[in-house]
């Protein structure tokens, strides 16, 4: 049995890791905590894990963590990791961190985008970028997991199969991205208050948002070819659940036929995406509270546009699923287990 720990359980990411863990045949939380003004039982925090978990979640100790833990997930916020993951590391403990920290090669990039100093470098080298489907072998020998944005894995997920074939422009990517409203994590915040987002739609962070270097590396490592995508991200007025629509202009003549065989062969044998077929397209309904990622193609040989959507649940393949898919290739369990 994996003892684990999670770190920030009382957030979205954190209650996730929670709810899909209780179901692990090979899991056991041993260890739970979060920025929390008293130590108080998971249970009373969550009623929903009456009778489920009897913990309690307390403000982190490092000892404690190390004495009861095989592996830690991070769920903190972006720039709260670096002053735990070298300890963790010191102490012989695999780590899974959900934050931005260790995603992010180029350390420039990083502090421009998250506006802080980086703490931690050294790790940023040792850090396996956790998209499975593209890391699985990395990932099963790391002891350091840099797991995936929401916005990223999607948009990665959607757009590598042609890039790599060569299909499309480089230089002519525009992400048209839309996330619910957990997304942003649970904090309060004026925009997030349910009184500005019901009955409403909007974009953010147009062209400078956190996830676009992410994006634009990892396409960059996969293609071989230097990219830059535009994204634009919109709020929606959901709680959970991405949507992107991704469009493309084709090198070459294609159709419907040829674009589609070439996601379908690329993601034959991956457990958690599922390329649809002809005539439709991804929803939300359709992925949230799962660890799928569905992706659509849709060719028009005139205009020599190709338009890809995706959907996932941020808070699963966006984040926690994602995380146990990891802990999982890591520790040999079947990549489905607790997920499905």
């Amino acid at each position: 049995m994996l003892n684990i720990g999670i770190l920030g359980a009382t957030g979205y990411a954190g209650e996730e890791l929670i709810d899909i863990l209780l179901k692990h045949k090979y899991a056991r939380i041993a260890y739970l905590a979060a920025k929390i003004d008293q130590p108080d039982n998971i249970s009373s925090i969550f009623p929903k894990f009456k009778g489920r978990i009897d913990l309690v979640c307390t403000e982190p100790k490092l000892d404690e963590i190390i004495a009861k833990c095989d592996l830690v997930f991070l769920a903190l916020p972006h720039t709260q990791s670096f002053g735990i993951v070298p300890k963790l590391l010191k102490a012989g403990k695999r780590v899974i961190d959900l934050s931005a920290d260790y995603r992010l090669k180029d350390i420039p990039v990083y502090e421009k985008f998250y506006k802080v100093v980086h703490a931690d470098k050294d790790n940023v080298k040792k850090a396996v970028y956790g998209l499975p489907e593209f890391y699985r072998e990395e990932i099963k020998a790391a002891k350091l997991i840099a797991n995936p944005g929401c916005y990223p894995t999607a948009a990665i997920l959607a757009t590598a199969p042609v890039l790599i074939s060569g299909l499309v422009e480089e230089d002519c990517i525009f992400i048209d991205a839309k996330s619910g409203v957990s997304g942003a994590g649970r904090r309060a915040v004026n925009d997030l208050m349910f009184t500005e987002v019901n009955e409403n739609f909007k974009a953010y962070k147009v062209n400078v948002h956190q996830h676009m270097p992410e994006i634009d590396q990892e396409l960059s490592g996969v293609s071989k070819k230097t990219i830059k995508t535009n994204f634009v991200p919109h709020l929606l007025p959901v709680n959970r659940g991405i949507l992107e629509t991704i469009y493309f202009k084709l090198k070459k003549s294609a159709d419907q036929k040829q674009v589609l065989d070439i996601y379908k062969r690329f993601y034959k044998k991956e457990p958690f995406v599922r390329v649809l077929d002809e005539g439709k397209n991804p929803q939300l309904k359709d992925v949230v509270y799962t660890n799928y990622c569905d992706i659509a193609v849709n060719v028009d040989p005139e205009k020599k546009t190709l338009i890809v959507v995706a959907a996932i649940d941020n808070l699963k393949k966006g984040a926690s699923g994602q995380a146990v898919q990891n802990m999982n290739i890591m520790h040999g369990f079947a990549e489905s287990e607790g997920l499905v």
